[in-house]
């Protein structure tokens, strides 16, 4: 049972959750990919765009159960950006300049993993037959590579989880996803079990990639110890009912107050992971969690403000002690709108839980 179950009655005021909007996705959009950051509301073209945020805005384009012609028109382009990303060899440039060159040297960092699991989720999820093999090729380019940094290793095992579930047989995904599990120690101190010394970033994504892998390599041992990690992160980012989230240096083990500046991704990553949690259980208290972000975007936080503008889907880019960062950037905008995507969907089960 998640720690979480028994904090989430302040919460039985949250208004029923409405469809989400694009509006600032589309205008942060243009034929080549997705700006990754905005004055405001302003896109900035001159800083360009990455593939990160790419990757991140294929999940949330392909998550959208009835896209609009402008939606479904999105899901091409990030896709059509993603191919175009990946050398030959599998590596993946991030950084791409406004006239459309790329900027950086392919390499297996965070973006190839963050590629690799849009690209799995593409192969098996996307409408159309046609974009499912381009996303199924793309994908196998990929995973020709593999990386040793578990956060890019754990984004890539989501990818290739992905792809098991529809191909239990795929060589390639399955390399993917054991190497991802060997590299998460099993054993962890009694009071600090996660497998970092310190929470850095995304660090959701590691359990939910745990219990990916254990359902897909039909590990009963992964699959719980991926769930005990989520179990400790809600415990160390409950804070008075609300989440209150590692900020941009990190936390600690001795670090359990407020910390700034508490990024969106982070809440997001909280989400996507209680989901995967739902789904891997049957269990509906895993969506607590989801509840809780879905707070967290909407006031229920640490400086009490809203962190998503829900006229026109826009996340604000921090939280910080004295209110927000005002700018609505990419990796922002897409952390509200995956989560108020699973929120949509599961809100009638978590007034069950």
């Amino acid at each position: 049972m998640p720690p979480i179950s028994s904090v989430v009655s302040a919460l039985d005021d949250i208004d029923a959750v409405p469809r989400p909007q694009y509006a600032h996705l589309q205008r942060l959009s243009d034929a080549i990919g997705l700006f990754e950051h905005a004055r405001y509301a302003v896109p900035r073209p001159e800083h360009g765009y990455c593939v990160d945020d790419v990757a991140r805005g294929l999940l949330v384009t392909l998550r959208e159960p009835d896209p609009s012609p402008a939606v479904a028109q999105l899901t091409e382009t990030y896709l059509r950006f993603l191919e175009q990303a990946i050398d030959p060899q599998g590596r993946v440039h991030n950084r791409r300049s406004i006239d459309g060159s790329w900027l950086d040297q392919p390499t297996v960092g965070d973006w190839w993993g963050r590629a690799a699991w849009a690209l799995g989720v593409a192969s098996t999820a996307a409408r159309t037959p046609l974009t499912r093999r381009r996303a199924a090729r793309a994908f196998t380019r990929l995973a020709q590579q593999g990386s040793h940094d578990l956060h890019a290793a754990a984004y890539a095992a989501l990818g290739a989880g992905a792809v098991l579930l529809r191909t239990p047989d795929d060589a390639a995904a399955v390399r993917l996803v054991r190497g991802f599990a060997r590299m998460v120690p099993m054993q962890g101190g009694a009071e600090w079990v996660w497998p970092e010394p310190r929470l850095r970033y995304g660090s959701a994504a590691i359990a939910e990639a745990e219990i990916m892998a254990g359902v897909v390599l039909g590990d009963a041992e992964i699959r719980e110890h991926g769930l005990r990690l989520l179990r400790f992160l809600l415990d160390v980012e409950v804070r008075g009912g609300h989440l209150s989230v590692a900020g941009t240096e990190g936390r600690g083990p001795d670090e359990r107050g407020p910390l700034f500046d508490q990024q969106p991704i982070e809440v997001a990553a909280i989400a996507d992971a209680c989901v995967r949690a739902f789904d891997a259980t049957g269990d509906p208290s895993w969506l607590s969690g989801v509840r809780l972000a879905w707070a967290w975007f909407t006031g229920v936080n640490d400086s009490g403000i809203d962190m998503i503008d829900t006229d026109t889907g826009a996340g604000y880019d921090g939280l910080e002690p004295d209110g927000r960062n005002e700018n609505q950037g990419a990796e922002s905008t897409l952390a509200a709108l995956t989560t108020w995507q699973h929120a949509r969907v599961h809100q009638q089960t978590w007034h069950r839980a």
